[in-house]
């Protein structure tokens, strides 16, 4: 027989009694939806790895915003995949590439209602595949990429953008994007960087949703973290924070809730974590082969990693888990 105190679950008896106890909530304000937009369609084209996930046009993201505004989605991650790519990635930064047409509509429609990420690297427009220029012998030139960097995050809030999203892992992004803009008079635009951004094989469904393909079998182990390493990424957020990141990233989320808990313990900026595009297809393709309750997993997930201690998630199922959470 167990002693009186010794009773946890009388505070497990009903809905009501545990949500009123819970330590942990998630909200529908707790998620960003990452949206892609292409150029050259001619109508939304769908994902075959993000199952209910889409390249949209212009026309077909406004109608996907204004469905997330409805259902209490307030924030977005924008992604843009050009019609044609080149060594450079000139189509980041060109004032009338697809990413800043669309930021532009987005804006147009929602002012300040809505939170508009731009996501900043060039690897969905370079003809290599990698996130910044590359040099003769294959290897991404680091500085010569934070000019460029810093030149399409100005693009990005001239055509609407309230946050720059800077993914690209080169040292010292934040702090030349953080220049340029201050530079162009945009004081105001806050920076979220992906800090913490690890060589995971889990971006695939990612990178056909993007269009992406990194020349002659490369990676991208030399700028992103290694897997093995959780104290290199306190160091790495602190010197975002330090050039001037207002709020940082860890990427993915599910596989490194350790680094986001860390993060969370040491600085005191808005963390958030994004979970991403393998995290999502593996939930939806065990769901389809009915071995798991997939509603259930990703709410559970998704509580897991505001538990460990993120602010917000970026997950492709913010549409979906913002309709379970109104019921």
């Amino acid at each position: 027989m167990a002693f009186p105190n010794e009773r946890p679950r009388r505070l497990r008896t009903t809905p009501a009694l545990r949500q009123l106890v819970a330590e942990t909530t998630l909200h529908v304000d707790d998620l960003v939806a990452p949206l892609f937009v292409a150029e050259g369609l001619s109508a939304p084209n769908p994902i075959n790895s993000l199952p209910g996930q889409f390249q949209h046009t212009v026309p077909s993201l406004l109608a996907e915003a204004r469905e997330l505004y409805a259902r209490g989605i307030r924030s977005l991650i924008l992604f843009g995949v050009p019609a044609s790519k080149d060594e450079l990635g000139s189509g980041a930064y060109d004032p009338n590439g697809i990413a800043q047409v669309a930021l532009r509509t987005l804006r147009d429609e929602f002012g300040d209602d809505m939170v508009i990420m731009a996501d900043l690297c060039l690897d969905e427009y370079t003809s290599h595949g990698h996130c910044g220029i590359v040099r003769s012998d294959g290897t991404v030139d680091n500085d010569a990429t934070l000019e460029l960097y810093a030149k399409t995050a100005v693009v990005q809030v001239q055509a609407g953008a309230h946050i720059v999203a800077p993914s690209g892992m080169m040292d010292g992004q934040v702090a030349a994007i953080r220049r340029g803009l201050d530079e162009a008079g945009a004081t105001d635009t806050a920076i979220l960087a992906y800090a913490a951004k690890y060589a995971s094989g889990l971006y695939g469904p990612f990178r056909e949703a993007v269009g992406v393909e990194i020349a002659n079998g490369g990676n991208r182990r030399t700028y992103q973290q290694n897997p093995a390493n959780r104290r290199e990424s306190l160091r790495e957020a602190r010197a975002d924070v330090e050039q001037g990141a207002d709020i940082i990233m860890v990427k993915p989320a599910m596989t490194y809730l350790d680094v986001v808990a860390d993060l969370r313990r040491e600085l005191d900026v808005p963390l958030c974590a994004y979970h991403v595009s393998g995290e999502y297809a593996m939930i939806k393709a065990a769901a389809a082969n009915g071995w798991i309750d997939g509603e259930a997993v990703a709410l559970e997930q998704l509580l897991a990693v505001r538990r460990a201690g993120a602010d917000f998630v970026l997950t492709y199922f913010a549409k979906e888990i913002a309709e379970v959470l109104q019921r």
